[in-house]
């Protein structure tokens, strides 16, 4: 096989498709982890048909007791001589959106081909959060041709958005900055409001808005603040696809979590800043998001009658190719394989 991501890309896709037309019969019924269980049988399903050798490096359920898919699980026929695969994923970012018919939740899926000898192509941080931050590409370029500008998740957040309105030519009030609204982000949100430039908060769901630096449309220049360490390699998969930047930073959210990670043999990590590169290593890189819910990159599912439409994005490392795709799907036909059924079912039923 010389080329597997071309032969399964389409696969993955069609998983974050099954996981948000299952996830979205749960929008606005006030239970989450009904919407996650249904997304995440979905996504079971469609691995149980594909030929891979698969596992789950970064799942579900460290921070919420989800329904799974957890780190160390095995998917796919694991059929000898198929390749191998390192999988990320969120099966509903953003659950509590979902729960409370909101927007900005997707399912998510990136998936790596390790190269020889390589532990994990996507990193699995031991940690529940991170700081991060994520840009356009030519920040991006301009950061790699000199490192000395304050394009980092250490420096501060004026800094950040000063150069960064000068390297995109746009005045500051016009550079538009995403945060995640918690009170951890308070000093991020604070930062934002001194510049004068735009800000935009979110309830829930991170990875879309980390991610929407890297495409010129998302009307969103930079994504700052502290969230999901799982979200943040997920991120790092699609940025990497767009060529976008982001780097991110362990947050131990007490003294008690940061004694456990020295305890634990990772006392090194709490001081390096990862890049993208670092967190979703390599070239051989797929990512494919499905909207559930409206957000800054896709629209959510749309269901008229017995016909539902998704809108989501396929992208790669390798070529650098980003396709958006919208499907129509005829729910009175098209069957799905859940895990749960061990078969074929309709959406409808």
């Amino acid at each position: 096989m010389i080329d597997p991501e071309r032969i399964f890309e389409s696969d993955f896709l069609r998983a974050t498709e099954a996981a948000a037309l299952f996830a979205h019969r749960w929008m606005g019924r006030g239970d989450k982890e009904a919407a996650d269980e249904a997304a995440c049988d979905a996504i079971r399903g469609m691995f149980d048909l594909m030929d891979m050798r698969g596992e789950v490096v970064i799942g579900e359920g460290i921070k919420d007791d989800a329904p799974g898919l957890f780190k160390g699980e095995k998917v796919g026929t694991w059929l000898e001589g198929a390749p191998q695969f390192h999988i990320a994923l969120d099966p509903v970012d953003g659950t509590t959106n979902v729960s409370k018919g909101m927007a900005n939740s997707v399912a998510c899926i990136a998936a790596a081909i390790p190269r020889n000898g390589e532990e994990n192509a996507l990193e699995d941080i031991p940690a529940f959060y991170m700081e991060k931050l994520s840009y356009p590409q030519k920040v991006r370029k301009a950061f790699i041709e000199d490192p000395s500008l304050p394009i980092s998740v250490e420096a501060p957040t004026e800094e950040v958005i000063k150069i960064t309105a000068k390297i995109l030519e746009k005045d500051i009030r016009d550079i538009v900055v995403m945060v995640l609204d918690r009170p951890r982000n308070e000093p991020y949100i604070d930062a934002v409001r001194r510049t004068g430039a735009k800000l935009r908060m979110l309830a829930d769901g991170d990875i879309a808005a980390a991610i929407a630096p890297g495409f010129p449309d998302s009307g969103i220049d930079l994504y700052v603040g502290i969230g999901g360490s799982p979200e943040g390699v997920l991120s790092a998969a699609g940025l990497r696809c767009l060529g976008g930047g982001l780097q991110a930073k362990v947050w131990p959210r007490d003294p008690m979590e940061r004694r456990l990670l020295i305890a634990e043999g990772h006392e090194k990590i709490l001081d390096r800043v990862y890049l993208s590169k670092d967190l979703a290593k390599g070239d051989s890189i797929i990512f494919s998001a499905t909207g559930i819910s409206d957000t800054p990159l896709l629209r959510g599912v749309e269901v008229r009658g017995n016909v539902a439409r998704t809108h989501s994005v396929l992208m790669r490392v390798k070529s650098r190719t980003m396709r958006s795709i919208k499907a129509h799907h005829d729910l009175a036909t098209k069957t799905f394989h859940l895990r749960s059924k061990k078969a074929e079912v309709l959406l409808l039923d």
